[in-house]
């Protein structure tokens, strides 16, 4: 699992207007571009969904009525700090845009699969 807490520094939490043709310069097509960030974006969710719950499970407390609630500085400060933080989508925009992702396509690996079969062999 990453570090979400220095990945976000220094990202804005809110939306701002960007340049297509800063997301089309690496792949050549925008709808690539979108597609990459998408995967970037649904992966960061899942990691920080699994970070924020792993966090507020220590805190939790099993009680039978609902009346018992406890509160605890600390595990509302780690609640505001996963609000104020910067939506999945634009902290993989933000890597998309400073060259941080790798991708590869599922065609690439079979072409140069099948190029080896047809190298001689080394003696």
């Amino acid at each position: 699992m990453t570090d979400i807490k220095g990945k976000v520094q220094g990202i804005e939490a809110n939306c701002q207007a960007r340049n297509i043709a800063d997301f089309s310069e690496p792949t050549k097509n925008i709808y690539e571009a979108i597609s990459i960030i998408d995967k970037r974006a649904r992966s960061l969710a899942v990691d920080i969904k699994e970070e924020l719950h792993s966090k507020l499970a220590e805190f939790a407390v099993q009680t039978d009525t609902i009346e018992e609630i406890h509160e605890n500085k600390e595990q509302i400060e780690i609640s505001k700090f996963y609000e104020r933080m910067p939506n999945a989508a634009l902290i993989a925009t933000n890597e998309f845009l400073e060259g941080q992702l790798e991708y590869r396509y599922k065609g690439d690996e079979v072409e140069k699969e099948e190029g080896d079969k047809d190298a001689p062999a080394a003696e």
